[in-house]
């Protein structure tokens, strides 16, 4: 007997099936800008190419994406974030446990798997699987990864797979890190002075051997969809 195609992806109990998480920040320039949202601003745009130089270009472009207020989806590199050792752990963690539920079943076959909308939370420290650019450019992110589990006779699986990346970047108003309140920050979208927007990254061909070595390389591809996404090296 061959895999049940009806059967629910493996992994796909507790993921959400979108990625967006709405905040509770006031609309895009709906509210009066004040001298002082326009000095926050101004020394923002200085804010990027420090970081720029600094070498820490993914939070310089996420940063620089808000102030141009365009509101367009922007490109993220997804295989650079998917590098990151938080990151890395938790798709690993994901892969490990699509392997098990497919032993499981019982039978050699092809079995789609599906992890859903699931969130990753990034440090600043690298002790912690961290990294300060994409703390610094994301915080935290919503991933997904989707593709199939291929149980062989011998017992040994090779699965395939893409890993997607969601961000709905912007500052929550209400609340801080450090001491630094986002409010300030938030009030930027709200008054038009800056733009939240949605940012995006996949990764395609990517393939997992019993998680060892000799898997082979990630191929980039564009968000699907249709949209115009604005990339680091489009936006001028």
């Amino acid at each position: 007997m061959g895999p049940d195609d009806t059967r629910v992806p493996l992994g796909r109990e507790g993921g959400r099936a979108q990625p967006a998480i709405p905040n509770g920040n006031a609309p895009h320039a709906t509210l009066p800008a004040r001298p002082r949202d326009r000095v926050l601003r101004a020394a923002c745009v200085a804010v990027p190419p420090l970081w720029t130089a600094l070498g820490i270009p993914h939070a310089a472009g996420a940063l620089r994406h808000y102030l141009r207020g365009t509101g367009r989806p922007y490109r993220v590199d997804a295989r650079a974030l998917l590098a990151v050792d938080a990151v890395r752990a938790e798709v690993d963690r994901r892969l490990a446990e699509w392997r098990d539920a497919a032993r499981a079943l019982g039978e050699p076959g092809a079995y789609a798997a599906d992890s859903g909308w699931r969130g990753v939370r990034i440090t600043r420290r690298a002790g912690e699987g961290g990294d300060v650019d994409w703390w610094l450019a994301l915080r935290g992110a919503q991933y997904r990864i989707s593709g199939t589990v291929r149980v062989h006779e011998d017992g040994s699986v090779v699965t395939d797979y893409r890993f997607q990346v969601h961000k709905t970047w912007n500052f929550d108003r209400g609340e801080s890190e450090f001491g630094i309140p986002f409010t300030p920050f938030a009030r930027l979208h709200e008054t038009g002075l800056a733009r939240e927007f949605t940012a995006v990254g996949e990764v395609d061909g990517l393939v997992d051997t019993e998680g060892a070595e000799g898997a082979e390389g990630p191929r980039e591809s564009r968000p699907r969809g249709g949209l115009p996404v604005d990339t680091p090296a489009g936006e001028g």
